[in-house]
């Protein structure tokens, strides 16, 4: 009996093959977005209308939404919701004629500081690395002969 609560509080089932319902309400809504539903610019469905619609919890609806923004599908606009960023294709698109050309601009910016925070946190973890590895290298490299 607790298999169903451990499993109904985010954790994955052994055998991982389930996903979970922040997970489903993102695909869904991915989904939505793929296939022209939802375009650049619109908004998305609101917290209380998506916990409706999937029975979810607002915390597990916040993490969908978490989800989307972080993969760059929705930037959110404050006093406004949450608005679609761009379809899949778009990032490897040649051409600017088509739905990226009308994709926000401050989606994309959004898009850019969270890559350059993340580009700057992984500098900063091959710095402390590399300061590990000179330290294990000057201090304790004889004791390994």
């Amino acid at each position: 009996m607790t298999g169903v609560m451990v499993g109904r509080r985010g954790r994955r089932p052994a055998g991982g093959g389930v996903q979970l319902t922040f997970e489903v309400i993102a695909e869904t809504l991915r989904e939505r977005i793929r296939s022209g539903e939802l375009r650049p610019g619109d908004a998305l469905p609101t917290q209380a209308v998506l916990m409706r619609e999937f029975g979810a919890a607002s915390l597990t609806v916040q993490k969908a939404m978490a989800l989307l923004k972080q993969e760059g599908w929705a930037v959110s606009r404050p006093g406004k919701g949450a608005f679609v960023v761009h379809h899949d294709h778009v990032a490897d698109a040649d051409d600017l004629d088509g739905a990226e050309a009308t994709a926000p601009v401050g989606g994309t910016a959004a898009r850019v500081e969270a890559l350059e925070r993340a580009l700057a946190e992984a500098v900063q973890q091959i710095a402390d690395l590399r300061g590990r590895v000179e330290t294990l290298e000057s201090g304790g490299g004889e004791r390994g002969h």
